[in-house]
């Protein structure tokens, strides 16, 4: 398994390295020659050696070389940036797309054919196109071993590609702060062969449909904060939600207990502070007021209710 730089893996490593060693160079270069400097002033100019201060006469020939010199080396790591830059926004025509969807707190990667996948697929020597999506915060996609890293912001059509150069899995992380699990939103990239990309893809199972509230969940990201199994998360367990009772507290800061039902998972849903379960925040799970439809949230009801008869 291979793991970020200095190890590289697409067609994009050994021009963004050159430019970051070059960079590098020019900074290494100057905090040496200014820190050797400070110290020969110090100890060629201290006050034991001059008591009397001396006025400086200025030199028009070293005022003109101090603004020259820095303007032509910053112009060049301008140039050399951006020459390599371009590139990265130019995918060919032929990239196999892919559409990323970043949100709190996963990743998900959607292929032409609807197919569905929580690990990025691809195969070797095959450009691939992101289209970078996010339904709620923003959110940073980011591959070390390949040196691309793209912001995905709500509201923004935005995009990367790279050609994957080596066979194995690399990390893909969320380099923006997103919230209280953004150390969580982690997936990886598998580079395998044509042959078995094509095997995976056929083995893939499509989106669900949008009456599937499973499918409505995960889609929106629930599972980030809900576990299925039990285990607590930043927001109560689907696991026997169903008719259980649970002590909440109001948004006054009253004590109440109450059966999950119908009319509760509305609630929590559209108003999610009106009523919070005891021991979890407040404050911390955002309204879908406007973001689900009544079909959609009627279907997620059908689900939780469904889920617990089957307990």
């Amino acid at each position: 398994m291979n793991y970020g730089m200095p190890y590289g893996a697409s067609n994009f490593v050994e021009k963004i390295d050159k430019t970051f060693y070059f960079i590098l160079g020019i900074d290494i270069f100057f905090l040496i020659l200014i820190t050797v400097l400070m110290i020969l002033f110090v100890a060629r100019y201290n006050r034991k050696r001059h008591q009397n201060a001396v006025q400086v006469k200025e030199r028009t020939w070293l005022e003109v070389l101090w603004i020259t010199i820095p303007l032509i080396i910053v112009l060049a790591m301008f140039y050399i940036g951006w020459k390599n830059y371009i590139p990265l926004r130019k995918p060919p025509k032929d990239a196999l797309v892919v559409k990323v969807i970043g949100r709190m707190w996963d990743w998900q990667f959607e292929y032409p054919d609807g197919k569905v996948a929580t690990t990025l697929y691809v195969p070797l020597n095959k450009p691939v196109r992101l289209n970078l999506y996010s339904p709620d915060v923003l959110h940073g996609f980011f591959i070390p071993a390949f040196r691309i890293k793209e912001d995905v912001v709500p509201g923004k059509n935005n995009y990367t590609w790279f050609k994957a150069t080596e066979l194995g899995e690399y990390d893909i992380f969320c380099s923006a702060y997103c919230g209280m699990r953004h150390a969580y939103m982690y997936s990886k990239v598998k580079v395998v062969p044509t042959a078995e990309f094509d095997s995976i893809m056929a083995n893939l199972e499509v989106a669900t449909s949008s009456a599937d509230g499973d499918a409505i969940m995960r889609n929106n990201g629930c599972y980030s904060c809900h576990s299925k199994d039990g285990t607590k998360l930043v927001g109560p367990s689907f696991k026997g939600l169903w008719g259980a009772k649970k002590t909440v507290i109001t948004s006054d800061g009253k004590k109440q207990t109450i059966v999950v039902d119908e009319k509760y998972i509305e609630e929590s849903i559209l108003d999610p502070n009106a009523k919070v379960e005891e021991g979890y925040m407040p404050n911390v799970m955002r309204s879908y007021k406007g973001v689900l439809k009544d079909e959609e949230i009627k279907a997620i009801v059908e689900y939780l209710k469904k889920s617990g008869d089957q307990k």
